[in-house]
């Protein structure tokens, strides 16, 4: 079992933050990269065991959210098809808390997969990568200057050659 992980401190309040990653169909708004969005089978994007089917850099990429927490302010999600990174087993966690000293949020990030031993780090720090740059596109969308569109120039980390989404 390997594991990817990346934390950040934001200036805008916890509950904030919340407010916009809750909704589970929420990527339109804050994820670069990404052309649509929807849930699946017309349920609602805090429901657990919803299905996010996302246009992403011109893949489509099914994930399920396995739960959701207001207590915690998070969410765990897997995929629900194959990813395009050599891994099974993928399952992430995105938090966010409370900095109580400035009224600000700690938000993290990580994901649990399986892969074959040679390839954790690599597969590791692509998943970082990918973490870092959507929660730099959540700060974009917070400090309202949205976010790039889906037709910018993609970020494409690579395995072996052929383009990834995490």
């Amino acid at each position: 079992m390997a594991t990817a992980y990346y934390s950040t401190i934001f200036q805008e309040r916890a509950a904030d933050i919340w407010e916009i990653v809750r909704d589970f169909n929420n990527y339109l708004v804050w994820v670069d990269g990404c052309g649509e969005s929807r849930i699946e089978d017309s349920k609602s994007g805090d429901a657990v065991g919803a299905i996010r089917n996302v246009l992403y850099q011109g893949r489509q990429v099914r994930q399920r959210l396995l739960s959701l927490s207001d207590f915690e302010r998070s969410q765990t999600y897997e995929f629900c098809s194959v990813p395009s990174l050599p891994m099974t087993g993928f399952r992430a966690t995105l938090r966010i808390f409370e900095v109580v000293d400035g009224d600000h949020a700690f938000v993290e990030w990580w994901a649990n997969f399986d892969c074959e031993p040679a390839q954790r780090e690599e597969l590791a720090a692509i998943l970082r990568g990918s973490f870092g740059k959507w929660l730099e596109s959540l700060r974009r969308a917070l400090a309202g200057t949205g976010r790039e569109s889906a037709s910018s120039t993609p970020w494409r980390p690579s395995i072996n050659g052929s383009a990834a989404w995490p």
